[in-house]
C-alpha cells in the first residue's frame, strides 16, 4: 500500500510513500523494545550527550527540514524555518532532563522510603498533518529523555519531515531502533499502537473524534494517553484595550498556517461599545495578509493542505454573512483568502464548528460576565486571549474562561518551557514545560527498613 503526496501550493505529484502493514508495525515496536533496555542502562550523562548530538544534527540541517515543509504542507518558508529551529530548540530543552529526573526521599518510621522515575517502555505517537515536525517534537524528546523508545506515525499526508527526523536520529548516534518514523494509515499503524500491548504510551494530537477512539481502545490495556485535540478558542476583546493592537494582530491569531491550527482564535469577541470600530481596524489588517506561494520570504499565509480539506472549509461560507475577505493567489493550488464573518447567531456553525480553516467570526458582547460565558460556550478549551488595558480584569477573565492556554494583551500559546494542554473535549494531559518528562515515568516507591 502506499500513497502519493501531493505539492499543496502548485497540486503537482510528489513521492509515493510505502505505507506500513501492521507486521511492519509490529516489528518497529520489537525493535523499540529491545532498544530502549539499552538507553535506559546508560548513563543520564550519555542520555543527555546523545539527545544534543540529535539536536545539533537538526541545527545542521534547518534547511532541508524547512523545504521539506514547504512542499509537503504549503507552510511559508520562514514559518518552517522557525519551525525546524523548535524542533532543535525543545530537544537542547529536554536534553537538560536526563540528570534531572528526580525522585524524592520522604521520611517514615522505621527505614529510609525514596522514590524512582521509572521510563514506561515504548511510546507510540500519531501526529496531525498542521505541525508534522513541532508537535512530533512535543512528544518524541521528552518520551527520550526519561528513558523511553519511541515510534512515530506521522499524518498521512505530511510525512517527509518527519521522516527525516528518523533519519536524523540515526545520524546523530542515537541506538537503532530507539526513535523510528514510520508512515501509513492511522487505521492500520496507528491502531496497532493501540493494541500492541508493548506500546504502553500513546501520544496522539489531532480530532477529537479520533482522540476519544483511541481512549476507548487504550482503556482495553489500562493504557496511558495524552490527547491533544479540538479547538475553537476565543480572542475576548474589550472597550479599554488597545484596539489598534487588538486588531493589528487579529489576523495572524487565526490566519497563521491558513487557520490550520488548533489554537487558532477563531471567534473574536469584542464588547458591544467598540465593536463597530473594531470591524473598521480590523478590515484594513486582514486585507493586508499576505498570501501567497510558501517558497516567497514575504509570504505569511500559505494554501490548505489538500482540495479536500479546502472543500470542506468553503462549505462553510455557502450562505454566511461574509463582512470582508483577503486576497489569495488564483489557478492551480489549494488556496483560501481570509475571511471575517458576521454570525447571525451565537449558535451559528461558524461559532461552533472548528472549521481548520482561514475563517473568523466576529460577534459582540454585552460585560465580562457575558464575555467569559460566551468564550466558555463549546465542547472545546485549549486556548484564547484577552485584551484590556486592566490587569485586573485580565487575571479575572484569566480564570473564569475554561481553557488550558490564555494570553492576555498577546497571542502566544506555545511555549515549549511551559505546559501546553486543553480543558474538556480539547484534550487530556499536558505536553512541553519542565515536567513533561514525567509524563512518560511511573513513579515507584521503595522503603528500605533500618531494622
Amino acid at each position: 500500500m502506499s500513497y502519493t503526496l501531493i505539492n499543496p501550493a502548485t497540486e503537482e505529484a510528489m513521492e509515493t510513500i510505502e505505507h506500513a502493514s501492521i507486521e511492519d508495525t509490529d516489528r518497529a515496536i520489537a525493535a523499540a523494545k529491545k532498544a530502549q533496555k539499552v538507553w535506559a542502562a546508560m548513563t543520564p550523562a550519555d542520555r543527555a550527550k546523545a539527545l544534543r548530538n540529535f539536536a545539533a544534527a537538526v541545527d545542521s540541517d534547518i534547511e532541508t527540514l524547512a523545504a521539506l515543509e514547504v512542499r509537503n504542507s504549503g507552510h511559508p518558508i520562514g514559518q518552517a524555518r522557525w519551525e525546524a529551529e523548535h524542533v532543535r530548540n525543545v530537544l537542547e530543552y529536554f536534553s537538560a532532563s536526563p540528570e534531572r529526573l528526580l525522585g524524592k526521599q520522604i521520611p517514615v518510621a522505621g527505614g529510609i522510603d525514596i522514590t524512582f522515575n521509572e521510563p514506561l517502555g515504548v511510546v507510540g505517537i500519531i501526529t496531525p498533518w498542521n505541525f508534522p515536525m513541532t508537535i512530533a517534537s512535543w512528544g518524541f524528546a521528552p518520551a527520550l529523555a526519561a528513558g523511553n523508545a519511541v515510534v512515530l506515525k506521522p499524518a498521512e499526508w505530511t510525512p517527509l519531515s518527519s521522516l527525516r527526523l528518523g533519519e536524523l536520529a540515526l545520524e546523530s548516534g542515537l541506538p537503532e531502533g530507539l526513535f523510528q518514523v514510520i508512515a501509513g494509515k492511522g487505521s492500520v499503524v496507528g491502531e496497532r499502537f493501540v493494541t500492541n500491548e508493548d506500546v504502553r504510551k500513546i501520544v496522539f494530537t489531532g480530532s477529537t473524534e479520533v482522540g476519544k477512539r483511541i481512549m476507548r481502545g487504550a482503556s482495553d490495556q489500562i493504557k496511558r494517553v495524552t490527547l491533544e485535540l479540538g479547538g475553537k478558542s476565543a480572542n475576548i476583546v474589550f472597550a479599554d484595550s488597545d484596539l489598534e493592537k487588538a486588531a493589528a494582530t487579529a489576523p495572524y491569531s487565526v490566519f497563521e498556517n491558513a487557520g490550520q491550527d488548533c489554537c487558532a482564535r477563531s471567534r473574536i469577541l469584542v464588547e458591544r461599545s467598540a465593536y463597530d470600530r473594531f470591524l473598521e481596524l480590523l478590515e484594513p489588517a486582514v486585507k493586508g495578509v499576505v498570501v501567497g506561494d510558501p517558497r516567497n520570504e514575504a509570504t505569511e499565509v500559505g494554501p490548505l493542505v489538500s482540495r479536500a480539506h479546502h472543500d470542506s472549509v468553503s462549505e462553510y461560507l455557502d450562505g454566511a454573512n461574509v463582512a470582508f475577505r483577503g486576497s489569495a493567489p488564483e489557478g492551480p493550488g489549494f488556496w483560501f483568502a481570509p475571511t471575517v464573518v458576521l454570525p447571525d447567531s451565537r449558535t451559528d456553525r461558524c461559532m461552533t464548528d472548528e472549521i481548520f480553516g482561514p475563517i473568523v467570526a466576529v460577534v459582540p458582547f454585552d460585560d465580562e460576565a457575558d464575555a467569559i460565558a460566551l468564550a466558555n460556550d463549546t465542547e472545546f478549551g485549549l486556548s484564547g486571549s484577552i485584551w484590556t488595558r486592566d490587569i485586573g480584569k485580565g487575571l479575572r477573565v484569566s480564570r473564569g474562561v475554561e481553557s488550558g492556554n490564555l494570553s492576555v494583551n498577546s497571542h502566544s500559546s506555545v511555549r515549549f518551557n511551559t505546559p501546553f494542554g486543553g480543558f474538556k473535549q480539547s484534550g487530556l494531559g499536558r505536553e512541553l514545560g519542565p515536567d513533561a518528562p514525567l509524563h512518560f515515568t511511573e513513579e515507584k516507591n521503595v522503603f528500605i527498613t533500618t531494622d
